[in-house]
């Protein structure tokens, strides 16, 4: 006799949602949750002033010379570049006037972000993922003291403060450079590069500028603290926080760079 089957056929399954894509969303969520409690903290005293005092002179200070150098070149160089398309049209007159809207729209926010993302980003990102992984945010928990309020909101808060004085600074620095180099070539002289240069830029410039530089300090703050407040056990944990800063910074810093173009571009349209 033959035995009879049964159907052993199971109930159409749901349609899952791929890994790789709830993982995106999971971290999506934390990193919601993890940017409210920055501003839940960062407006409940206490205050930590002199926290952020200490890490407004870690961010600014020491990275002077890095600006500096950095911006002085980007002057020098912007120019130089600019110069034979300008000489081909006869427009080498225009020089001072083109450096000034690329300096203060694009070249001195951008570059000071990513000088900044390079080494605050890391700094951070690896700190805080060293101090995660010898559980001193831990002892400071059982101490009684917010590990959250001292180390993420200080530091934040001094990248969204520093940054833009840096931009500034960069800024300041970039057309020095770029001065130096038109007067030996076109010897123009201090006064008339500096009325060119007001001539052409905007209150519109200088304030989307500050804006963007507050928006690229946050980005960089935050995208450091949360790394490394959320870094895996163990050395490989610290340096994985330290590079993912860096990448996750710059990549944002792109996009916000993106972004504040369609916008002041609207407003100059309208």
């Amino acid at each position: 006799m033959q035995a009879d089957t049964k159907s052993t056929d199971s109930p159409p399954s749901r349609p899952s949602i791929p890994r790789r894509f709830e993982r995106f969303f999971i971290n999506l969520a934390d990193v919601a949750a993890f940017v409210g409690r920055f501003f839940r903290e960062a407006l409940l005293p206490p205050y930590e002033f002199k926290e952020i005092i200490r890490q407004c002179y870690e961010v600014g200070y020491r990275s002077l010379l890095l600006i500096s150098t950095t911006g002085f070149i980007t002057g020098i160089v912007f120019t130089n570049q600019s110069r034979p398309s300008l000489t081909e049209f006869g427009a080498t007159s225009w020089l001072p006037s083109l450096i000034a809207i690329a300096v203060v729209r694009a070249l001195g926010p951008l570059v000071t972000a990513l000088i900044a993302a390079g080494k605050v980003g890391s700094s951070i990102g690896a700190e805080l993922g060293s101090m995660n992984v010898t559980e001193q945010i831990d002892a400071m928990e059982v101490s009684g003291t917010d590990p959250f309020k001292f180390l993420v909101v200080t530091r934040v808060l001094a990248t969204s403060f520093t940054i833009p004085l840096l931009t500034m600074y960069t800024i300041f620095v970039a057309l020095i450079g770029a001065y130096i180099n038109v007067n030996q070539n076109e010897q123009t002289s201090f006064t008339s590069y500096i009325q060119e240069v007001f001539g052409a830029i905007t209150y519109l410039d200088i304030f989307m500028s500050l804006i963007k530089s507050i928006a690229f300090g946050f980005t960089i703050g935050m995208v450091g603290c949360y790394k490394g407040y959320h870094s895996s056990k163990g050395t490989e944990g610290v340096g994985k926080a330290a590079n993912s800063s860096v990448v996750t910074a710059m990549f944002l810093v792109f996009i916000e760079e993106l972004l504040s173009l369609q916008i002041a571009n609207a407003i100059r349209g309208s």
